[in-house]
C-alpha cells in the first residue's frame, strides 16, 4: 500500500516510520510511505501557501491555489487514491475506518496548519477524518496516527494474525486482560484458568471477559454489539463470580 502525506513540514515525519513493526513493513515493501511538502507549490519567490483570514481575525489560513497544485500533481503520480484532509470537522476515525482504508492500494492525506483550510479547497477532498475531539498544532501527529492504524490491518505488517484481531476495537470490543511471568507478584496472582492449559476454556475467559471490560469502560461501545446467546452466557460467567473471572475486579 502507498501512502501520500501532504504537509508543510515533512521533517517532522522523519525516523518516524523506520523503527519497529513499520520499519520492518516498509523495507520488506507492504508500506510505501512518501511525504511531500507542499510549500514546494507556493506563489510567488516566497513561496507563499498562507495568507490572514477575510473579515479579520486571529492566525492565517491555507491558501486553496498551492494545495490545489500539489493535489494535481500527486494524482498525476501513481495509482487512483482517495484525497483524505485530516481535520477538525471530519468523521471520527475508528478501527472500521482503518480496516476499510487499508484495503485500498494507495491513499493520500493533507496535513492541515494554522487556522486550517481555505473552505473553497474542501471539494478537493474525498474524505474528512478526525482523530479526536481536541486540538493539535496541525495535521501531523493526525497522519502519524492514520498511518499506524492502517499498517497493522495490512496482512504480513504484524507477524502473528491472530494479534491484530484480538487487538482492542477489532471486533468492536476492547481487548481482555493480559499477564506473563511471574504468576504471582507483590502478593497478585492471575485467574487459574490461564494457569490450566485449557484452549478452549482460556478462549471463552477471554471473549467474556472483553465483553466484561468493553460494558464497564466503554458502554458506548456495547451498546452497539449484537450479542449471540453465547455472548450473552460467557458475559454472564465473566459478571459472577467477579472475583473468579479476573482478581483485578474485586479490587
Amino acid at each position: 500500500m502507498r501512502i501520500d502525506i501532504l504537509t508543510l513540514l515533512p521533517a517532522t515525519f522523519a525516523g518516524v516510520f523506520d523503527e519497529s513493526i513499520l520499519g520492518a513493513a516498509r523495507r520488506s515493501g507492504l508500506i510505501d510511505v512518501r511525504v511531500h511538502p507542499f510549500r514546494d507549490y507556493g506563489e510567488g519567490r516566497h513561496r507563499t501557501v498562507d495568507d490572514a483570514p477575510f473579515g479579520g481575525g486571529p492566525g492565517m489560513v491555507l491558501k486553496p491555489g498551492p494545495l490545489a497544485a500539489a493535489l494535481t500533481a500527486l494524482r498525476q503520480d501513481g495509482l487512483p487514491a482517495p484525497v483524505i484532509g485530516l481535520m477538525p470537522q471530519g468523521l471520527p476515525f475508528d478501527q472500521t475506518m482503518a480496516r476499510e482504508l487499508a484495503r485500498l492500494p494507495r491513499v493520500i492525506l493533507v496535513c492541515g496548519r494554522y487556522e486550517g483550510f481555505d473552505e473553497r479547497i474542501l471539494p478537493e477532498f474525498d474524505l474528512q477524518i478526525s482523530i479526536g475531539d481536541y486540538v493539535l498544532t496541525g495535521g501531523e501527529f493526525p497522519a502519524m496516527v492514520v498511518v499506524d492504524a492502517l499498517s497493522r490491518m495490512i496482512p504480513g505488517t504484524v507477524g502473528d494474525p491472530d494479534s491484530v484481531r484480538e487487538d482492542s476495537f477489532y471486533d468492536g470490543t476492547l481487548d481482555h486482560p493480559q499477564y506473563t511471568r511471574p504468576a504471582t507478584w507483590q502478593a497478585r496472582g492471575i485467574p487459574a484458568v490461564l494457569r490450566d492449559g485449557h484452549h478452549s476454556r482460556i478462549t471463552d475467559w477471554r471473549r467474556g471477559e472483553a465483553l466484561w471490560r468493553t460494558a464497564a469502560h466503554r458502554p458506548d461501545l456495547f451498546r452497539q454489539l449484537d450479542l449471540a446467546p453465547r455472548d450473552r452466557a460467557l458475559l454472564q460467567d465473566a459478571l459472577s463470580p467477579l472475583t473468579q473471572s479476573n482478581p483485578d475486579k474485586g479490587a
